[in-house]
């Protein structure tokens, strides 16, 4: 992602990208596939943002994750909207 994309994170999210590294490198060297593990890192992203994640959005989220695609900076604006 680029620095414009981290910004609008930042500002749309009032967590700075430091912060959401920290959570995903604790998830290094997990299999983010497995749903489970998947689970776990929304929501302490949502948890870090201080905002509860719709069920419909983790398994959106879940969804990306599980079927090795990752998630790419078009999603993620749309679920920041």
């Amino acid at each position: 992602m680029n620095q414009d994309m981290f910004k609008n994170v930042e500002k749309k999210t009032g967590v700075d990208m430091q912060s959401i590294s920290k959570v995903a490198n604790s998830f290094n060297g997990k299999n983010v596939q497995d749903e489970n593990t998947a689970r776990q890192l929304v929501r302490q992203v949502g948890k870090l943002a201080g905002k509860k994640v719709p069920k419909e959005t983790e398994d959106m989220i879940v969804k990306m994750l599980s079927n090795g695609k990752g998630i790419n900076e078009s999603s993620i604006k749309k679920m920041i909207k």
